[in-house]
């Protein structure tokens, strides 16, 4: 923390709760109303920056797990799936990024249940179970990966707010909204009397054509019905709320996470990390304006890092082990 600020668990949440609300209204709206737009757009403004801010709060708030040989293993993993995004149309990459990705949580389980023999037992089992079902059917196992991602803050939002000193049920209520209430909402058909056309204009033709863009969030079996226009709404508007929460509240009220990745990657410190993120980001918005399939696949590969790093963090916490970020509430 740095000297005179004071932290903010002695505030209440009462501004961000304010903020995420407006911001969760209006992305909404707009999610409703331009949902390819929106997609499209967000992936190529802030892609790149909030990958670069997010690994810096994992590896900072979780400092005290992902470090040593644990963290050189999941790295090892981690630019496997990498390679394998890289060469996406070749007949073993999309089995092998499943693996390596089970692999990840196989590791993550062990980390987190090595003391607790039964329920790591039965950890792994689940695990080769799930690995035999995403193998069978990978096209459904990398829509709900897709998805699944952009729920996860919900998971760090609520064990941050472990050092709210009051407010946190609210605090806490307010992200179950968004996360999950309103996506509900959409796929219940509730908003479809709001949703534009927009999923047949130019910023899906941009990147492919609507079917093609919408493949991409909906399984499928599901492909012709009314769900895909609704899964690609609900995308498009928690991609843009799983923005606001690394670019915007991450940075400006976990500063203690912050100053403890500095601490370990001192080439990164102050400014350093926002403009590595906006010229990463800047050089694939070329990229995308030029190729967008290019683009995209490189994106994907770039983005294998933040994506799969918070699947052993979560599982650890779930799993209970221990005091993960080095801190007392």
């Amino acid at each position: 923390m740095l000297p005179g600020r004071r932290p903010f668990a002695a505030a209440t949440p009462a501004a961000p709760i304010a903020v995420f609300c407006v911001v969760a209204g209006a992305a909404l709206v707009a999610a409703l109303r331009l949902p390819a737009t929106v997609t499209v757009l967000g992936l190529a403004m802030f892609g790149i920056l909030h990958n670069v801010l997010e690994i810096r709060y994992v590896s900072g708030r979780f400092a005290a797990i992902l470090t040593g040989r644990f963290l050189g293993l999941l790295v090892v993993l981690i630019t496997g799936i990498m390679l394998c995004r890289l060469v996406p149309m070749l007949s073993w990459s999309a089995p092998a990024e499943i693996l390596l990705g089970y692999a990840v949580l196989g590791v993550a389980c062990w980390w987190g249940l090595r003391r607790r023999a039964p329920l790591l037992v039965a950890a792994l089992a689940f695990l080769v179970l799930a690995a035999g079902g995403s193998l069978a059917f990978p096209a459904y196992h990398f829509v709900f990966l897709t998805h699944l991602h952009n729920v996860v803050p919900l998971f760090f939002l609520w064990e941050w707010a472990r050092e709210l000193r009051q407010g946190r049920a609210a605090f806490r209520a307010t992200h179950v909204v968004w996360v999950l209430l309103i996506p509900a909402l959409i796929l219940a058909g509730t908003f479809d009397a709001w949703v534009g056309g927009d999923q047949n204009g130019a910023a899906a033709a941009f990147a492919g054509g609507g079917e093609r863009l919408m493949a991409a969030y909906t399984p499928p079996a599901w492909l012709d019905t009314a769900f895909a226009l609704r899964l690609l709404v609900v995308f498009a508007f928690l991609q843009t709320m799983h923005y606001v929460v690394w670019v915007w509240f991450m940075p400006r009220y976990a500063r203690p996470a912050t100053e403890r990745f500095e601490r370990r990657a001192g080439a990164l410190r102050g400014r350093r990390a926002w403009l590595l993120g906006l010229a990463g980001g800047a050089l694939l918005a070329v990229l995308f304006a030029t190729d967008y399939a290019g683009g995209k696949t490189l994106y994907g590969a770039v983005a294998s890092y933040h994506a799969y790093l918070e699947f052993p963090v979560l599982l650890a916490l779930l799993a209970g082990a221990g005091d993960l970020t080095g801190e007392r509430e």
